[in-house]
């Protein structure tokens, strides 16, 4: 199993350089991925926050193994076309570790999605994300895409160049637990984000809704997240192939969390 970071570019680690410096300690620390929140406002008395693209980007060519990605990405409030053009990008610049994110957002106190006038309703929001992906896939694909549908358009275009990774960039989809339509959605690509599952024992039903919605469960990640600190044994003995340690949001102090990262990942007991 492997383990990553997931936090937020929240006020006292909202630069890039602290990102970056943040990064370079979790790969000599033994961390395999870190992963940061994507998020325009924020509740709770946060008020700086950056870009995770960008920062990846600044992560990217600062690191040289660490897996890494914006985990997660509200795409119906991305343009498609754009967020391909960035990923391909952000491969290429880190030599083929960029693993994307992606759900369907979330209004929070904040009004994160009404302030800016984009979908509210949950279930549109998801048809809106399932069109997005068609669109973003395909892009990725570095074939022509075609088409035309309620919230997206593409006329026969072709993206070049494609990525660095060997089978393309790893997608994964956040599904709250136990709800039955993202999983289903998560089926059909590299990976799932389970949100809110408290127990490992979970895990064995997961796996099988995976199975019955058609995943491929050897070339598909089943990634859940627990507080900095937490045991991820239990979870690596379920068939988790990714567990997230999570840090923030709230009073993120560049020393609390730079000291956090350094003690590395727990190891994971037989």
């Amino acid at each position: 199993m492997r383990q990553g970071l997931f936090f937020p570019p929240f006020d006292g680690v909202a630069d890039p350089h602290r990102l970056v410096a943040l990064a370079r300690s979790a790969e000599a620390a033994g961390w395999d991925g870190i992963f940061l929140w994507d998020h325009l406002l924020y509740s709770g008395g946060v008020t700086k926050i950056l870009d995770p693209y960008i920062s990846l980007a600044a992560i990217a060519s600062g690191t040289s193994t660490i897996q890494l990605g914006a985990m997660v990405t509200p795409l119906v409030r991305r343009r498609p076309q754009i967020v391909a053009r960035q990923a391909v990008t952000l491969d290429l610049l880190s030599r083929g570790r960029l693993i994307l994110g992606f759900g369907i957002g979330d209004e929070g106190e904040a009004g994160e999605l009404s302030k800016f006038g984009e979908i509210i309703d949950a279930k549109e929001r998801g048809h809106a994300l399932n069109e997005g992906l068609d669109v973003l896939t395909g892009l990725l694909s570095g074939e022509a895409v075609h088409h035309h549908g309620e919230h997206y358009r593409a006329d026969g275009v072709t993206f070049q160049p494609t990525a660095a990774r060997e089978g393309g960039i790893p997608i994964w989809l956040a599904a709250r637990w136990p709800h039955p339509v993202p999983i289903r959605r998560a089926a059909h690509f590299g990976g799932v984000f389970v949100i809110q599952m408290k127990e490992p024992h979970d895990v064995a039903t997961l796996r099988q809704r995976l199975v019955d919605e058609g995943a491929d469960l050897e070339h598909f990640d089943i990634v859940v997240s627990g507080f900095i600190g937490d045991d991820p044994s239990p979870w690596a003995k379920a068939g988790v192939d990714w567990f997230l340690s999570w840090i923030g949001p709230y009073h993120m102090d560049f020393d609390e969390v730079h000291e956090m990262i350094v003690e590395g990942p727990r190891v994971v007991q037989p």
